[in-house]
């Protein structure tokens, strides 16, 4: 079943990501050769984390295999584990040892740590919407532009956009001390 899952996981992977890749090298490897094939490529539309999904359904099956943690106790937890959204964007790939048994745990509602996550997401959309969006309509002016950038704009471009970064770098650092 390991092996099953494994050769499953990687050939999805590998035909969503690389077909077309593949195709067209070897059309182009043949053409060295004088031998002309026709170009055949599929037009189909990557599914979105298809990558993430695939590394974290591995990670869940290797896990189980090697004994490391208990298989889930039913689909949704299995599902909520594959496709634990907020991971597809901060990564890394989670091993199921360590999630899983969050499901199990029993966890009452805290209004004080409720207050405080909307605080930080109300707070977050402010600084996205109010300041990052609005600097970086002057960052992609000046750096659209950079032969036509010069002095005092460029200086400016330069710094609203060290601003963003270190406020990302700054947010992020913020929730991993709270949070841990």
């Amino acid at each position: 079943m390991l092996t099953i899952s494994i050769v499953t996981n990687i050939a999805f992977l590998g035909f969503f990501k690389y077909f077309n890749f593949f195709a067209d090298s070897l059309v182009s490897l043949m053409s060295l050769f004088g031998i002309t094939l026709s170009s055949v490529t599929l037009n189909i539309v990557l599914p979105v984390g298809i990558s993430f999904y695939t590394f974290q359904t591995l990670s869940y099956t290797i896990d189980i295999y090697k004994g490391k943690a208990e298989p889930a106790k039913n689909r949704i937890q299995f599902f909520a584990f594959v496709g634990f959204f907020p991971q597809l964007v901060a990564g890394p790939i989670e091993r199921a040892k360590n999630f899983l048994p969050q499901f199990a745990r029993l966890v009452k509602p805290d209004y004080k740590i409720f207050r405080s996550a909307m605080l930080l997401i109300a707070w977050g959309f402010f600084k996205k919407i109010m300041i990052a969006d609005r600097v970086s309509i002057f960052v992609d002016t000046v750096f659209n532009d950079i032969p036509g950038a010069q002095g005092f704009p460029l200086l400016l471009g330069s710094i609203f956009f060290c601003i963003s970064v270190v406020s990302r770098f700054f947010c992020i650092f913020r929730y991993c001390h709270r949070y841990g």
